[in-house]
């Protein structure tokens, strides 16, 4: 297990997606657009090919970030619905219509014994993700975040 998560250290680098294939792809991107040449219709042609898989490079490390984040909030929201009935013995519907999506994954890190009480006062007094955060006092790590 990693060490101890909190608030301070709950954020999650994958190092070859943030400090190899993103970068890489953005060079990539920039080299092609510095190399763009439009001297003849042969170049221009060429140009443009290039530039059309520039994009492609640089787009598909963001989108399978994007397609992966995706997923685990909907891994993260099924988890609060399962939660909540376990504490509360009711279902989480009524409260999942008044909070927001990033309200939700931040109370995800609630202990059981806070999530009820920070789910309500998240709702009386509207939390942005981050205050959520700082408010829970036992931390209930993830370790499996993308």
């Amino acid at each position: 297990m990693d060490k101890k998560q909190d608030y301070s250290n709950h954020a999650r680098y994958f190092p070859f997606h943030h400090f190899f294939l993103a970068p890489l792809s953005l060079a990539f991107f920039i080299w092609t657009l510095i190399d763009l040449d439009f001297s003849s219709s042969e170049a221009i042609a060429e140009s443009i090919k290039s530039f059309i898989l520039a994009i492609m490079v640089l787009s598909l490390p963001m989108l399978s970030r994007i397609y992966a984040l995706k997923n685990q909030n909907r891994i993260i929201f099924a988890e609060m619905r399962a939660r909540y009935a376990e504490l509360s013995g009711k279902a989480f519907r009524e409260k999942e219509e008044k909070l927001k999506g990033g309200q939700i994954i931040a109370l995800r890190f609630a202990s059981d014994e806070e999530l009820l009480p920070l789910i309500e006062e998240t709702i009386e007094k509207n939390y942005s993700p981050k205050e959520i955060k700082m408010k829970i006092k036992n931390w209930k790590g993830d370790y499996q975040r993308v």
